[in-house]
């Protein structure tokens, strides 16, 4: 039997949507751990050559 290729558990991909979006799928585990939820807005902010989600604050 072939063996699988192990990747580091946190690397995903850039997905291209249909409508042009983009989409990068996080880790259910750290979402579950931040407490966040389906429908809840985050802000997406870029620094440097980084991108830094946060949850949205009112």
């Amino acid at each position: 039997m072939a063996k699988k290729k192990t990747e580091p558990v946190n690397v995903r991909k850039i997905q291209r949507q249909a409508n042009g979006s983009t989409t990068v799928v996080l880790p259910a585990d750290l979402v579950r751990e931040l407490g966040w939820k389906d429908g809840q807005k985050v802000v997406v902010r870029k620094r440097g050559a980084s991108v830094a989600i946060e949850q949205l604050r009112k």
